[in-house]
This record gives structure tokens, C-alpha cells and sequence, in this order.
């Protein structure tokens, strides 16, 4: 077997140097002196002088590799690139600086952790000295200052600073030589990706290098923060304006509602149904709570109906107005359909029923707190057999015994006062009769037909239930516009509009605090509209709390066919990855030593020693679970096009004069444009 295709048997003293230095002496002392070497060919001299200096230059070169191997095992190249020189492409995805990842990286990897070669990988005396340096004179501004330049610097970037990323640089330095800028296929986004790594590793970061791109290519961009992160928010309003589509970028932050636009998150669906789905999936769905989450449902479900057929758009604020008081849209609704439906006289019956002394003497205990015009309403439609599916229903949610209705709604309620109240529910339950109010009303279809860019901060460390309540509204609604633009396409109800086929990608940050039964149909079935999903999370667990099931949780990230994996501390969450790659054969040296005494008194020979390597393999993972634990900040593995691993470094952002400085700035851009 030919070791040498087998190890690289780079962490080794870099003995080239040696040969070098004799071939640059002896072509020198043919310059200097061809007599000696030369008496009869002096013009010789200059093709041996020639050919001294390849070898020595080459060998130099092999020298040089060597070291630069060696360094890049202790400490990689600062890799920064500001916004503006973020490469954007037609077909292709900018991803970061890396390499695909295969046996040789993986056997590398093996090598450099050996103890054997632990000498070759110590930080030198002068790296030595300033980390020193730095813990010396810690306090003392100026001289901290020289020292921490001193013992961060880069072979490749000897001035300024590198951040403390962690990590083991082993993971990224056996390829560094292979660096190039991964891409990737377009084509494959509508799979969707998966973004795992914990907490402060460069998710954000990621999610900003995805998102420039997707904004400079004229897709339509959605960013939903549970968080409400003003970097996120920063950097969209410097790439609108970067691209020219800053008229397109919108704001909704239930942080800040004096800069937000409006929403109503149950005002536009496919199906009726979908109202009262969106608000029953946010109730507790285990045990005894399922009964009383169907009866939300339904109830909910009468009022949303009942609302529509007189006309009005369902909204947080009515829903839960009739929910405590059903009674006046039960009138509502009579008198519009019975208007419709009944004799022409029907105003005058009822009126009579209405003054009737014997009427409230008759209804059941449940109806004599109803108002008598009410009471009246329904004696006059069951007494001339009249019927309608609505009515019905408004009708048999009325009759029900407060006491017994209080119960059954005991979970809806409380959920309906927190998207009410305070300037949160003026911003969930827009009015849009009020002309005092400058703030648009969010609308997705609309947003998709123009492009738009979005930016959703949900603000979830302040209130984790209507963030929640809101995030699975939002992917509801997506999900039902996304089968709308499946079966319609973008013109949907725009006669003679010209059909323009534009990608919609969201970002979905944090996005088990948002995942629901929602999210589900919205990756399995969504990606044939155009839909592309980018979800970060920090674990496969949080993503299975956040669901409330194993096997929905497994449904979820087996719908992602792209997977990025930056730093986890979960070893069931790295696994995810490691699990998909294939084993690898891997080979280890084994340095053996014996001696054979000589028992024999005639023979000179006192013992026989033996030297030998002893080569062995083995099948391992080609990426552990420890590796990813152990990346640095900044780093991932990517899992593309069908089973391609590669490993990548992303960058570090540098200085955009197009940022927002502060909230107080974003209030202002915002002010201007409502």
C-alpha cells in the first residue's frame, strides 16, 4: 500500500528548507566563482546556476507549504466582507468561504489530533510572549492595547485583531488550502433549509448573508424575529436602500407599534374555517383541554361566519367582543337575513311577538337574561320554519346556559384579552375606518405582488403567548395565500394582469417558538408556489417542545433538504447531521520497537533490534458529533444538493455607512414614510 496517497505527513519538521539551502548556496558559488566548478564550459554555468535555482526555489516553496499547513491548523486568516462586497448571483447562493468536505479532510482531522505531532502545533515563542504580555499588564490601556494587537495577530493579516471565536481551529485548517466561495444551487432553496447551532455562533449572522442576496435578486424577503433584533432590522433597511427597494420595505414590531404597521391576522383567508383554526390551534391541546378547544373552535367559527355574512372582516377585537356577548351580531345577522329571506311584513311579526306579556314566561332559563327584541328574533323563525346554517348556529350558541358557556371558554378568553389590549390589539385589530391613522394595514397578497421586503419583530422576551399567537398566525396566512398562488398564480383575482413569477423566502429566526400545526402543510406542500423556507433554531428539542410531538418534530426537519449546522451542544441535535453522512476508511500509524536477545556464546551478535510502522484502518464517521461541537464561532457544515458536505466560515461584517445607528433613527425613517 502507498502510504504516501494515505497521509499528507505534513506535521513534520520542514526538512525542505535544507535542500533548499544548498541549492541556493551552490548556484551562488557557481555565480560567484564558475572557474572552480566550470574551467572549460563557463557558459554551462548559467543553465546549472538556472536549473540550482528551481530546486532551490521549489523546495522552498514545499518548505513553505509545510509552515503554512502548521499555521493554519493554530489559527485561520481574518475573512471579513462588508455588505456592498456580498457577490449576488442569478442562479446561485453565496454561502461563505469553505471547501467540500471528504476522506482526506477527515483523515487530516485524525493526524493533527495525535499526540505525536503535538510539538509541531505549539504557538511559537513570540505568540507566547504577548499572550503573556496581555495578561501583564491587563489595566493598563495603552500597553493592553499593544499586547492584545500582538497576540491576535494573522500570518495573513499581521495588524488588525481577531475576534475569540473558540472552538478547535483544527476543524476548518485542514482544508484551508482548498478555500474557495461555496455556492449553491438556486434550484434547490425551494427545499427549504434547516439552520441548527446554539446560542451567539453566527446564526444571525448567516441569516443576514442569506437575506442581502435574496433582497439584491428582487425576491420577496420575509423576516420573522421572535426576538425583535435591531441588528436584523438595521441591516434590512440598509439593503433595501442598497438595492433601491426601500419604497417596498415594511415593518410590523409588536415592540414597537408607534412604528408598526397594522395587521390582521384572521382578516384574509381561503376558507372560513381558517379563522377560527388560527385562534383555537394557540389553546392547550392535551387531555380534557381538547373538548374545550373544539367548543372554541366552534364558537369561534359561528362568529367569524356571522361576521363575514354581514360583511364585516373578522378581527381579534370583534371576536372577542361577541365571544363575551353574542347577542347584538346574533340581531345583526337576523335582521340582514331575514331582510333577504323572509316576508316583507316579518319587522311588524316580530314586533307583535316582541310586546307579547307571555313571551319570556316560555323560552328556557338559559334565554330569560337575552333581550326580549332577541328572544322575540328566534320565536318568530321557529314558529314559520325558516333556516339558515349561520342562523342555526348563532342561535344554538345563545341558548347555551352562561354559566356552562363561561367554562367552555374558560382558555379562549384569556387568550383573546392579550391580543386586545393596550397598543398591541390597535395594532392586531386595525381600524380601517380610522383616517387619524397613518400606519398601512399589512397585507400579504399585496406584499407578494409588489416584492415587498418584510420585517416581522414579534417581541417574544416581553410577552412569549401573543408572539406565539401571532407567529402561527402569520404562517397560516402565508400557508393559505401559498395555496391560493399554487392553483391561481400571482394574478389571482387581477384581471388581465401580467403574470410574474417572483420567489418568496422567508426567514424564520428562532422559529420553535413559532412552529405550530401551521408550519407543517406551509414546508411540505408550499415550495410548489414559490415558498422558501429558512428556519434557525438552536436544537432538534426545541423544535419537538415547541410542536408538542416526537413525530410531528420529525415531520418538520425531514421536510428540509438543505441543512446547516454551526456549533451545537446537543449530541442528539448533531446527530441530525452526522447520522446522513456516509463512514469513511481511516488509517493510523503505529511506530514498533523490539529487540531479540542472542543466547548463543559463539557469535558476536549480543541482540537484534527491529524498527517498523505499523499500518492500521478502521471505518469512523466522517464528521462526529465532537467536531461539531467544537467549532469555532462562525463556522458550520453544510449538508447541499443531495448529500454534498461542505464545511464553511462565514464572514465577519465590516463597516456599512448605510446602518441605522439607533431605534431613535429607525423612528424617524418610519415617521416619515407613514
Amino acid at each position: 500500500m502507498n502510504t504516501q496517497s494515505i497521509f499528507d505527513n505534513r506535521l513534520r519538521p520542514a526538512v525542505e528548507f535544507v535542500p533548499a539551502f544548498f541549492a541556493f548556496s551552490a548556484a551562488t558559488l557557481l555565480y560567484l566563482q564558475p572557474d572552480w566548478f566550470l574551467p572549460i564550459l563557463k557558459s554551462f554555468s548559467t543553465y546549472v546556476i538556472a536549473f540550482m535555482l528551481a530546486l532551490g526555489l521549489f523546495r522552498f516553496y514545499q518548505g513553505t507549504q509545510i509552515l503554512r499547513y502548521r499555521s493554519s491548523l493554530n489559527q485561520l486568516p481574518r475573512y471579513v466582507l462588508s455588505a456592498r462586497h456580498i457577490p449576488t448571483y442569478r442562479k446561485k447562493l453565496f454561502l461563505g468561504r469553505g471547501f467540500k468536505w471528504t476522506q482526506r479532510h477527515s483523515q487530516r482531522l485524525i493526524e493533527a489530533r495525535s499526540p505525536l505531532v503535538r510539538k509541531y502545533l505549539q504557538p511559537g515563542l513570540f505568540y507566547r510572549w504577548a499572550r503573556q504580555s496581555e495578561l501583564l499588564f491587563d489595566g493598563l490601556p495603552g500597553l493592553s492595547r499593544i499586547a492584545s494587537l500582538t497576540s491576535h495577530q494573522s500570518v495573513f493579516n499581521p495588524v488588525r485583531p481577531l475576534p475569540e471565536v473558540g472552538g478547535n481551529s483544527f476543524i476548518h485548517g485542514v482544508g484551508l488550502e482548498d478555500e474557495s466561495n461555496v455556492l449553491m444551487n438556486l434550484g434547490e432553496r425551494v427545499g427549504h433549509a434547516l439552520i441548527l447551532g446554539t446560542t451567539r455562533v453566527g446564526k444571525t449572522r448567516f441569516a443576514e448573508i442569506l437575506m442581502t442576496q435574496d433582497i439584491r435578486r428582487g425576491d420577496t424577503v420575509i423576516f420573522i424575529d421572535p426576538k425583535g433584533d435591531f441588528d436584523v432590522l438595521a441591516r434590512m433597511i440598509a439593503e433595501t436602500k442598497r438595492a433601491g427597494r426601500y419604497d417596498q420595505f415594511h415593518v410590523f414590531h409588536l415592540g414597537h407599534p408607534e412604528i408598526s404597521e397594522r395587521y390582521n391576522g384572521i382578516g384574509d383567508f381561503g376558507r372560513i374555517t381558517e379563522v377560527a383554526g388560527r385562534i383555537a390551534n394557540q389553546l392547550p391541546s392535551e387531555g380534557n383541554s381538547a373538548a374545550f378547544r373544539e367548543f372554541a373552535w366552534r364558537f369561534t367559527n359561528i362568529v367569524a361566519r356571522a361576521l363575514t355574512g354581514l360583511g364585516r372582516k373578522p378581527s381579534y377585537e370583534l371576536i372577542a367582543r361577541y365571544v363575551t356577548n353574542i347577542e347584538p351580531l346574533m340581531v345583526d345577522y337576523y335582521h340582514l337575513w331575514l331582510e333577504a329571506e323572509a316576508p316583507s311584513n316579518w319587522r311588524d311579526l316580530v314586533q307583535s311577538i316582541e310586546g307579547s306579556e307571555d313571551l319570556m314566561k316560555k323560552v328556557p332559563i338559559a334565554m330569560k337574561s337575552r333581550g326580549r327584541h332577541a328572544v322575540a328574533l328566534l320565536t318568530y323563525v321557529k314558529d314559520h320554519g325558516l333556516f339558515d346554517a349561520v342562523a342555526d348556529g348563532l342561535r344554538s350558541a345563545i341558548e347555551y346556559d352562561k354559566t356552562y358557556f363561561d367554562k367552555l371558554t374558560a382558555s379562549l378568553l384569556p387568550l383573546m384579552e392579550k391580543l386586545t389590549s393596550g397598543p398591541v390589539g390597535k395594532l392586531l385589530s386595525p381600524d380601517y375606518d380610522d383616517l387619524n391613522d397613518h400606519r398601512p394595514v399589512l397585507d400579504w397578497m399585496n406584499v407578494i405582488r409588489e416584492g415587498g421586503v418584510v420585517y416581522i419583530g414579534l417581541d417574544a422576551l416581553s410577552d412569549a403567548d401573543v408572539a406565539s399567537a401571532v407567529g402561527n398566525s402569520m404562517f397560516a396566512d402565508l400557508t393559505s395565500i401559498a395555496g391560493r398562488l399554487y392553483k391561481h398564480g400571482h394574478t389571482y383575482g387581477l384581471p388581465n394582469s401580467k403574470e410574474v413569477s417572483r420567489a418568496i423566502t422567508i426567514h424564520a429566526d428562532e422559529f420553535n417558538e413559532l412552529v405550530g400545526n401551521e408550519f407543517i402543510p406551509m414546508i411540505n406542500k408550499a415550495g410548489g408556489a414559490g415558498l422558501q423556507m429558512n428556519a434557525y433554531t438552536q436544537t432538534v428539542d426545541d423544535i419537538e417542545a415547541g410542536i408538542g410531538s416526537r413525530a410531528k418534530a420529525g415531520q418538520v426537519i425531514g421536510n428540509f433538504n438543505t441543512l446547516f449546522m454551526l456549533r451545537v451542544k446537543n449530541e442528539q441535535t448533531a446527530r441530525v447531521l452526522t447520522d446522513q453522512l456516509p463512514q469513511v476508511r481511516l488509517y493510523t500509524k503505529v511506530a514498533e520497537s523490539r529487540t531479540t536477545d542472542n543466547n548463543d556464546p559463539g557469535t558476536e551478535i549480543d541482540f537484534v533490534s527491529q524498527n517498523s510502522d505499523r499500518l492500521s484502518e478502521q471505518d469512523a464517521d466522517m464528521v462526529s458529533p465532537a467536531d461539531l461541537v467544537a467549532l469555532p464561532k462562525g463556522q458550520a457544515f453544510a449538508l447541499i444538493e443531495g448529500g454534498q458536505l461542505y464545511k464553511l466560515r462565514l464572514p465577519l461584517p465590516g463597516k456599512d455607512p448605510l446602518l441605522p445607528r439607533s431605534m431613535d433613527e429607525v423612528y424617524r425613517l418610519m415617521s416619515e414614510r407613514y
